[in-house]
């Protein structure tokens, strides 16, 4: 149950410091950002923390997102959670392997500010403003 006020937690992963940094200060006004770097931590930290909305980078290090999107889907403690790809990759190939594997959305780096809030506020099911949609694929 949720507490009226409490902030709703994303968690982005990205192996690029600027590129968390620039998700926190978009998003933190609005919700609990987490930052980390690698795909294991991610997986342990939503293992052990109520996470309720995944910023996914694919290319990363140790364990890229395609495999941190597979473990997340195959848990069916944290299968529920809707995971958005944050990504460079534009090939519809990528696009069709997030979307079998159970991705929600897809934002193709570099993003508009007011396009990724959309997104994750869409994604948690909350009231969201109008953005272009330019860069978006939502499944």
């Amino acid at each position: 149950m949720r507490i009226p006020g409490e902030k709703k937690v994303v968690l982005a992963i990205d192996d690029i410091a600027s590129n968390l940094v620039a998700i926190k200060n978009i998003l933190e006004p609005l919700f609990d950002v987490r930052l980390v770097k690698e795909g294991e931590q991610a997986l342990a930290l939503l293992k052990r923390d109520a996470i309720h909305l995944v910023l996914l980078d694919i290319e990363m290090p140790k364990c890229n997102g395609f495999e941190l999107l597979h473990a997340i889907r195959e848990d069916p403690n944290l299968a529920h959670i809707p995971v958005v790809f944050v990504t460079m990759h534009a090939s519809l190939s990528f696009i069709r392997r997030a979307a079998c594997l159970g991705v929600t959305a897809y934002i193709l780096k570099p993003f508009k500010p007011s396009v990724l809030l959309q997104k994750v506020l869409e994604q948690l099911g909350m009231d969201t403003p109008t953005a272009d949609q330019d860069n978006t694929c939502s499944f």
